[in-house]
């Protein structure tokens, strides 16, 4: 299992209600418990993952985190040029994922910049461990940007959209 993945399942556990998650794949097992029953304080911390012999493990150095910046996008009409009305709402991503602008790669956009939404339609769907979450509309009213491409991995509160209530 990639070190990537076990990340991001790390991070969704964290930021959901979820309290263990079992996973296996071919020989590999990991179970990851947020809340453990009962914690063995003599045993000391243990182990999350123990690599079989002759298998060297690098795990990534601590860095500080660079400032996040807004993605970079290129304008696909004159209306995502506009600055946003003072009043817009932003729409962030609940979780970490992928983004998807449409429900397949064949299909149009769920909604565009310049369309008119109500609360509760869909906006995109952000995919996390291969499962698709659509996300609604909070409020009503009109699209005025939208931040990220189509494609392009989302962070947990990340701004996706700016809706001018109606």
């Amino acid at each position: 299992m990639d070190l990537k993945v076990i990340k991001n399942l790390l991070n969704l556990i964290s930021e959901s209600d979820v309290n263990e998650v079992s996973i296996e794949e071919g020989d590999f097992k990991i179970k990851v418990k947020k809340n453990p029953d009962v914690i063995n304080k003599e045993a000391g911390p243990m182990p999350m993952y123990m690599p079989g012999p002759g298998v060297e493990m690098q795990m990534p150095q601590q860095q500080a985190a660079p400032q996040q910046q807004p993605p970079q996008q290129q304008p696909d009409s004159p209306a995502e040029k506009e600055a946003p009305a003072s009043n817009a709402q932003t729409i962030k991503s609940p979780i970490v994922g992928t983004f998807y602008e449409a429900p397949s790669p064949d299909s149009d956009p769920y909604v565009k910049v310049g369309d008119t939404v109500s609360k509760g339609d869909t906006l995109c769907i952000v995919e996390a461990m291969k499962i698709m979450n659509e996300i609604e509309a909070e409020v009503s009213g009109k699209i005025v940007r939208k931040l990220v491409d189509n494609g392009q991995p989302v962070e947990y509160d990340q701004p996706l959209f700016e809706i001018e209530p109606a």
